[in-house]
Parts: structure tokens; C-alpha cells; sequence
């Protein structure tokens, strides 16, 4: 017989004899769990938590019942004992016995250990035990934790089990109980919160914990302790950890610091050298790739799109097939899109439908591009593969260095000689007439002059008499200095466009979201326009107005310039890029958003509390307001994040109904002084 079965057995029959021989107040005794009920005198009315219980369960599975219960004998009306005991204290216990009932791990009679209270209130000392208990100190849990870990040998999975607690609770406990010693006496003492100190554990080097503690004191935020902890690391989201992956520079040997306090499982990469020679060496392979794959002259890696921006472009053709393959390409489309439109209802397409389109998809791919680079141009032209802001590789393709631009350019086409001698003087005396017996001598300049004039003065009238022509004209002229920059002028219109680069006034822009798009229209147009110059106009002249109007405003758009620079003060101009933000509907909370890096840690302290107060409240303002500014440029970032503010340099004036009626006895008030922006941009 089993020791288990003679406790069960003895409980048996100490509850059968319990209405005839009561025991005494004090005495210990084994009563089966199934006659264990909860007291309806106990103080404690808040339920327990299931993790509470959980965790109780867990332990007693292990260790047993570890602190007997103290029970109070269950009378009826009678006064007669009915064998079964009202708990006092251990009510909490008693729940974590009947989990493991309902799990199977024990009996429902499994004997318990408890103490009878026979002169004592109940109701009073369950007050007692829940009011006078003082529970285990954080700090002392943490340590202790770790001693099991360092002692015994458990791992936290073992810990857990034998806790009732998650195996990454346990992971934080053990971290927190490795802290530093100083850190530790201060959370005692008060001086550290628990969040502090969860952030000087990110790291588990103890000397650095020991740094940012003399340095930054105790009163310091967490987000500023976990950033000094970490400034010489990577974080894990960061675009070169994006493009290179973490397993990719753990297999190199490096290390990542895990935070084991945040959801997410955030971390930082501790060696930025192994992770910028990583995201070198991936761009350089698939520079390498595109080299040897695409045949570019050239291809090399870039640091950001500046390098990119500084050097000429060519854009790919439209790829010219034979009657056949069109018209197999066409076919295939059409049956692609036949069977996609067929099953289009359907949760699951049918596998031979499914099949075919892969068959489809590959024939489609096995004909190339519709556009493509032609050989000649990749003979002078390379790639530069850079990394985007998003984490992904950009190839900027077809753009062409300044030797090889010298090498191709082609000259204005030269004039009549007799129309260019003395070209670029002030003035030009007229030169007399020729004599009768001259002959076919070349016309004067002066007479070309003159004759020339009266052809200008028709060529405007016949212009403007013909809008279609008109239109062609302006966009010839833009896109001429738009995709043909170097190729001289090849047009009579008087249009001067001028298309500044942003990259240098602001790194990255081009690499935003705004600053993609831009780069993805005109290599689009690109693609569609002639090679030369000179072939341009006779693309033009057919094409449908629609696209000319596209075109237009894609040349109109990249020729902008609405910087405020103080040098070079534009005021009416300005003006009306305000007026062109407002007819456009601008919204630069899809390009641009607030952070330490691109405003906070740039202005003063009051427009970062004033943009907090916006953003936010002014409570949430008020209470970053002592800090230092790095820290408050932190903060303000994580307050606004979200919450689509901007500064008012880059807010748009919202449209004005002119139907609208006026408010009463309010005035029509002018636009902000441009001087305010150059106030703003002297801060």
C-alpha cells in the first residue's frame, strides 16, 4: 500500500470520527481536499487571480502544500459538526488544489495538512493575514531567482515551472537580479523605480550600468537611461539591420542585445563596423550582379542618392518586337486575364487553372521588359545600387559620368556661316549693301536680322492661333531641359527652366516617400521620350493633349523651388508656392513626420514644448519641461509620433470658399510675414 493511500485512508477516517471526537483548537490535521470549502467569513471579497492561483498550483505540484491552511469547523443548524471545514486562511491554496484536480494531477480527495481554529474570530483573522502580511520585496525576488539559476543549475523554463510563472518572466527576474550592486541597493532604497531599472538591464554589462547611473543620476527618464545604454549600438529596426537580416550578422559572429522588457523584443546590434561592412558587401554583390547580368559599363555601391543625383542620366526605350511575338504576347495576356476574370469568385483557383497562369506568367517574363536600356546606351552608362530608407536595395540605373556625357554630346546644329561672324559682340554695325555686280552674295546680318524679326513676329501669331501647337511647344521646351540637359538648346521658345537638387540642402529627401515618386514619374517619362534631343518634337507633335498636359506637369513639377534660404529671398515667389500648396491640397504628413533628428533636436526648447502642447496637452508638455534637451527632443518625438503634427513652416492653408460669407467684424487678415520662416529658420 501506498504512503498516499494510507494518508487517504487516515484522512477517511479522522473525517468519519470528526462528529464524535472534534478536534481542538490548534490541533493539525489531515482532512481530503473535497471537503475543504471556502469560508463565508473571509475578509478577503476580491477574487484571486488566475495567475495568482496558476503560480500557487505550479509551486504545490513541486513542493507540496508548504504552510497548512487554517480551518474552521462547519456546524449545521443543529450546532452539529458536518464534517466538512470552512477555510479561513488559504483560501488561495485550497483554488490551486482543486486546479490541480480539475488537470487530473491529484484526486479530488488528495489529504491536506490544515490547522483548526476553534477560539479565534474568523472573520477577524483573515483580516489579519491579509492586512498585517508584508510582502517579499522586488528586489529580494530578483536575487533570489538567480541564486536558484546559479546554485541549482535551472534554466528558466525549469524556474517557471516550478513558479507558475512564463519562462520570459522569469528571464527578466533573472536579468534584474544580475544587476549591478549600487543599482540594486538603490531600488531598495527607493531612490530607482522598477521601469529604471528594467532599463539599465537591457545590457548585462555591470560596469556600464555602474557609467550611466554616475552620469545620469537617479531622477533620470527611462527612455534616456535605455538610450545611454545603448548609444554605441545598432537598433534592431534600423534600414541597414533591415537589408542585412540578424541572422545573416549573427552568423558573422556578431551580437545582439535583446531587451527583454519591451513586447515587441526589441534589441540593439553591438557591432556597427560588422554590421556597415555586411550591408557594403550585399550592395556590392548585387551591384556586381546587375553588372554582370544588365552589361552596364559600370556598377558600384553608393552611400545615399546625392552620389547618384551628381551624375547624368539615360532612360531606357521602348523595346521594339516582331509581329510574332507581339501578337503571342497579346494572346497570352488576353488568356491570363480570361481566366482571372473566369475564376475571380472563387475562395481557390482549380489547380490546372492555377498551373496555367504560372505557365502564362513565365512565357510573358521569358520576352523581357517592355522597356529597356539599348546596348549603346548601357555601353556608356552604369548602375549605383544604393540603401533605401525602407531597408531595400535601389538601383538607379542608366545614369552616366561626366566623361562619358563630354564624349556623346552633340553641338547645337551649326547656323549659316554669314549668320554667326561676330556673334557675341555688343553691337553690330550695319554692313552696306552689296552692289548689283556682286553676285549671289551672302545676305547682310542686318538684313537677316530684319527678316528674321518679321518671321518671329508671325511665328508668335501663328502660335497663338493654334493652342495645340501651343502646348506642344511649352512642353518641348521644358522636357528639353528637364531629360535633355546637356544637349544645348533646341528650341526658339524663351523658356527657362531651372531644376535645383534638394539632396545637398536636405540628405535624404530624394529618398522619401515624396522624393520616390518624383524619380518614378520621370523615369517613366524617360522611358517614352527619344534618346536625342533632336528627335524629341517629332514624339511630341502626335502625341495625344492628355499626355502632353501629364508631361507638363511632370517637367512644371521637378522645376519648383520653394526654399527658404535668407540668402536669396524670393518673397512674391514664395508667396505663391503657398498659393500653389493650398490649390494642390498639400498634405506633408504622408512625407514628413517629427522626430529628434529632423526637428526637435534643431530648435529650441520652447518650440519643442510648443509643438508637445499641440500635439498633446499642455500636461504632457509640462512634464518634459525640466529636461535636458537632448532628452526632451526624445520625448517630444515619442508624444507626437502619430499624431500628425507639423511645424507651421510646412502647414497648409486650407482653401477658401468664396461663397463663403465673411464672419462678422472680422477682417480678411493677409497671409504670415515671410519673415516669420526666416525667424524660425535662424533658431
Amino acid at each position: 500500500m501506498t504512503v498516499q493511500s494510507t494518508q487517504t485512508r487516515a484522512a477517511a477516517d479522522a473525517a468519519a470520527t470528526a462528529a464524535d471526537q472534534e478536534p481542538g483548537h490548534g490541533a493539525e490535521i489531515v482532512v481530503p481536499l473535497n471537503r475543504l470549502k471556502a469560508s463565508p467569513k473571509n475578509a478577503r471579497k476580491v477574487k484571486h487571480t488566475a495567475a495568482g492561483i496558476e503560480a500557487l498550483a505550479a509551486s504545490i505540484k513541486v513542493k507540496g502544500v508548504l504552510q497548512p491552511p487554517v480551518v474552521e469547523i462547519e456546524r449545521g443548524e443543529d450546532g452539529a459538526a458536518t464534517g466538512a471545514y470552512l477555510v479561513t486562511i488559504g483560501e488561495g491554496r485550497r483554488q490551486a488544489l482543486r486546479l490541480l484536480v480539475k488537470r487530473k494531477a491529484i484526486k479530488r480527495t488528495h489529504p491536506v495538512k490544515v490547522t483548526v481554529d476553534t477560539e479565534n474570530d474568523a472573520h477577524e483573522i483573515s483580516l489579519d493575514e491579509n492586512v498585517t502580511r508584508e510582502a517579499m520585496h522586488p528586489a529580494d525576488q530578483f536575487e533570489a531567482f538567480k541564486r536558484l539559476a546559479d546554485e541549482r543549475g535551472y534554466g528558466p523554463e525549469e524556474i517557471g515551472a516550478r513558479f507558475g510563472v512564463s519562462a520570459q518572466t522569469v528571464r527578466q527576474r533573472l536579468r534584474l537580479g544580475a544587476a549591478a550592486p549600487e543599482l540594486m541597493t538603490a531600488y531598495r532604497d527607493g531612490v530607482l523605480a522598477l521601469d529604471q531599472l528594467m532599463a539599465f538591464c537591457v545590457s548585462e554589462d555591470q560596469e556600464r550600468q555602474r557609467q550611466v547611473f554616475d552620469q545620469c543620476g537617479p531622477h533620470t527618464p527611462v527612455y534616456a537611461i535605455r538610450r545611454a545604454m545603448t548609444e554605441a549600438k545598432v537598433r534592431a529596426d534600423d534600414k541597414r539591420v533591415r537589408f542585412v537580416g540578424v541572422e545573416a550578422y549573427e552568423a558573422e559572429g556578431g551580437t545582439v542585445l535583446r531587451d527583454l522588457f519591451t513586447e515587441d523584443g526589441g534589441g540593439w546590434l553591438d557591432d556597427p563596423v560588422l554590421l556597415d561592412r555586411l550591408v557594403r558587401d550585399k550592395l556590392a554583390g548585387l551591384a556586381e550582379d546587375a553588372h554582370q547580368r544588365e552589361g552596364w559599363k559600370w556598377a558600384e555601391v553608393g552611400s545615399d542618392y546625392q552620389d547618384a543625383a551628381a551624375l547624368g542620366r539615360v532612360y531606357p526605350v521602348e523595346v521594339v518586337r516582331s509581329e510574332a511575338d507581339a501578337a503571342q504576347i497579346t494572346a497570352l495576356s488576353e488568356e491570363y486575364d480570361r481566366l482571372v476574370s473566369e475564376t475571380d469568385a472563387a475562395d481557390n483557383l482549380p489547380p490546372e487553372v492555377d498551373a496555367r497562369l504560372e505557365e502564362i506568367d513565365k512565357a510573358l517574363q521569358a520576352f523581357g521588359p517592355d522597356f529597356d536600356y539599348p546596348a549603346e546606351a548601357k555601353a556608356r552608362a552604369g548602375v549605383m545600387v544604393l540603401l533605401g530608407h525602407d531597408g531595400l536595395a535601389r538601383f538607379e540605373r542608366g545614369l552616366v559620368r561626366a566623361e562619358d556625357a563630354v564624349e556623346t554630346r552633340r553641338p547645337d546644329p551649326e547656323a549659316p556661316k554669314a549668320w554667326t561672324e561676330n556673334e557675341g559682340e555688343a553691337e553690330t554695325p550695319p554692313a552696306p549693301e552689296p552692289e548689283a555686280d556682286e553676285g549671289l552674295a551672302p545676305l547682310s546680318e542686318r538684313l537677316v536680322i530684319d527678316l528674321t524679326a518679321h518671321r518671329t513676329m508671325g511665328l508668335r501669331d501663328a502660335v497663338q492661333a493654334d493652342v495645340n501647337v501651343a502646348l506642344t511647344v511649352v512642353v518641348h521646351a521644358l522636357a528639353l531641359q528637364v531629360f535633355y540637359p546637356a544637349w544645348g538648346t533646341w528650341t526658339p521658345l524663351q523658356l527657362r527652366l531651372s531644376v535645383t537638387g534638394l539632396e545637398r540642402l536636405a540628405p535624404g529627401v530624394s529618398d522619401g516617400p515624396a522624393g520616390r515618386r518624383v524619380a518614378d514619374r520621370l523615369e517613366a517619362w524617360g522611358a517614352r521620350l527619344p534618346e536625342e534631343a533632336r528627335d524629341l518634337w517629332a514624339v511630341l507633335a502626335p502625341m495625344a493633349p492628355s499626355d502632353l498636359l501629364d508631361l507638363m506637369a511632370c517637367c512644371a513639377g521637378v522645376g519648383l523651388y520653394a526654399v527658404r534660404d535668407p540668402h536669396d529671398r524670393k518673397p512674391d515667389a514664395l508667396a505663391h508656392a503657398e498659393t500653389l500648396a493650398t490649390a494642390t491640397g498639400l498634405d506633408m504628413t504622408g512625407t514628413w513626420s517629427a522626430t529628434a533628428a529632423s526637428y526637435f533636436s534643431r530648435v529650441s526648447k520652447a518650440r519643442v514644448l510648443e509643438a508637445v502642447t499641440e500635439a498633446t496637452t499642455p500636461e504632457e508638455a509640462g512634464r518634459i519641461a525640466g529636461f535636458k534637451k537632448g532628452d526632451m527632443a526624445e520625448a517630444a518625438e515619442r508624444l507626437v509620433e502619430g499624431r500628425g503634427w507639423l511645424p507651421p513652416v510646412l502647414r497648409t492653408a486650407p482653401a477658401v470658399d468664396p461663397d463663403a460669407p465673411e464672419p462678422e467684424g472680422k477682417a480678411t487678415e493677409p497671409p504670415p510675414a515671410d519673415d516669420d520662416a526666416y525667424r524660425f529658420a535662424a533658431e
